[in-house]
């Protein structure tokens, strides 16, 4: 796992010595930024992303789309013309479609957005494009996409296993057409194929079958930004026929996007407020959007907090007790986490239902929180579908991440009313947060607007 040296193995997470109060201005979303990336890799003009995060998942994103030929250059935003940026990212990034070709190998890391929404791109390509990445990657299943993109009229050699490692022959152009796809273990299945839809020959009628879809605010992403990109979408959120999308072929246009805050990136830094009695306003939250972070404003109210949104941004509140909840995280199971550490230092139980998808996360995040929550003294059990959390007094010990960002993040929360919490590879966290330690502390020092530039030797 990549990272940053300067973090031990093993980080201390810091015990909050009172209430915090701090701005803290969380980085770009991943969800927009790896979308925006695709869809102005397939437009038919150049275009610009602004303040796009700059995290593993996302230059693992980039760079696999250069390695088929796309042009991605980071600029200044003074330099590309975006004027004074006010929110601590003035990087931009301009983006120049070009015939997308192989051979080319790509590297996903274990990032889900890419070993996703890159094959039906490879598909549209001239050539061989070779699809490897972390070991854990090759437990996720990918065969809703690969299973679709054959169906579709792709080439794709995978040995029967539909996961990674796998090839995709490009012939330059994809059929499309009408296809089924069981989606209900991860939505990026169908957002991966109505990103690049609207450049097969047919576009696509796309038919869900099989449970509930998790996750269902991504797909309602993915059909905004498609729309915003010019592409025609019928969908069962604007009337369509359920479980049923369609595209239309047509060009996608070049945008000139800024990428919204990352709202589920924030998710432990308002935990923090809600942890210590504290304050913590994060500039730039929008008012509207498509988000699942922003039902963290809903979740930590029921938990015991107060928020309010104004032009400052968002600001909530903690009011010194943390009460249980019974909710269901269906659609924003990536929210679990951080969840579930607040909620085994509330003042009763707690039930998260509707997640039972997380177990093919980046790691099996339910079994991962029932076990080190329980081994720092906790009282945690798996349902069929979620947690049942009894709080319980905490002791120090080590939380281990299992290479799971969001874990991490967890561990921290947990961390501030908890003395020597070791958190395992926190570095971990720059899959799509960087230099989280950094701005942790910054929010317990109190220091407004404590976001971090991410490095410029990362490159893009």
């Amino acid at each position: 796992m990549t990272g940053n040296p300067a973090h031990p193995p093993l980080w201390p997470a810091p015990t909050a010595s009172g209430a915090v109060d701090a701005t803290v201005t969380v980085p770009g979303s991943k969800s927009v930024t790896n979308r925006a990336l695709v869809l102005a890799a397939l437009a038919s003009e150049p275009g610009w992303l602004r303040r796009p995060l700059r995290s593993r998942d996302t230059l693992l994103m980039a760079e696999a789309l250069r390695a088929m030929g796309v042009g991605i250059e980071a600029l200044p935003n003074s330099v590309s013309g975006a004027g004074v940026d006010t929110t601590g990212g003035g990087e931009a990034w301009r983006v120049i479609p070009a015939g997308l070709h192989g051979p080319a190998r790509i590297d996903v890391g274990n990032a889900g957005t890419v070993m996703r929404f890159l094959p039906p791109v490879a598909a549209l390509a001239d050539g061989p494009v070779h699809f490897d990445g972390d070991p854990r990657s090759y437990e996720r299943p990918l065969d809703g996409v690969i299973d679709a993109l054959r169906a579709l009229g792709a080439r794709i050699d995978d040995d029967g296993r539909g996961a990674l490692p796998l090839t995709v022959h490009g012939a330059g152009s994809l059929t499309g057409g009408r296809v089924e796809v069981d989606a209900s273990s991860s939505s990026q299945f169908i957002s991966a194929l109505l990103l690049s839809a609207p450049r097969f020959n047919q576009g696509v009628e796309l038919r869900h079958v099989g449970r509930t879809l998790p996750s269902l605010p991504h797909i309602r992403m993915t059909i905004d930004m498609l729309r915003r990109a010019g592409a025609q979408v019928d969908s069962p959120d604007g009337g369509g026929e359920r479980d049923v999308w369609r595209v239309a072929p047509s060009a996608l246009l070049g945008r000139d996007l800024t990428v919204e805050p990352d709202l589920s990136n924030a998710a432990p830094f308002l935990a923090a407020a809600l942890v210590t009695g504290g304050r913590v306003t994060v500039p730039d939250w929008p008012e509207h959007t498509t988000q699942p972070g922003d039902a963290l404003r809903e979740i930590f109210t029921l938990m015991g907090g107060r928020c309010e949104l104004d032009d400052a941004g968002l600001t909530f509140n903690g009011t010194g007790r943390i009460k249980g909840i019974d909710v269901d995280l269906h659609e924003v199971g990536e929210l679990t986490p951080v969840i579930a550490a607040v909620a085994a230092l509330a003042d009763s139980e707690s039930v998260l239902r509707g997640i039972a998808h997380l177990r093919l996360h980046e790691t099996d995040r339910l079994a991962a929180l029932a076990k080190e929550l329980n081994e720092l003294g906790g009282d945690v059990s798996e349902t069929e579908d979620g947690l049942r959390i009894r709080p319980r007094p905490l002791h120090s010990g080590i939380f281990h991440t299992y290479e799971d960002h969001r874990l991490a993040t967890a561990a921290a929360v947990l961390g501030l009313a908890t003395c020597s919490i070791q958190v395992e590879n926190v570095a971990t966290t720059g899959k799509t947060l960087p230099e989280f330690p950094e701005l942790w502390s910054g929010m317990l020092a109190g220091r407004s607007g404590a976001s971090v530039s991410c490095s410029a030797s990362q490159g893009v």
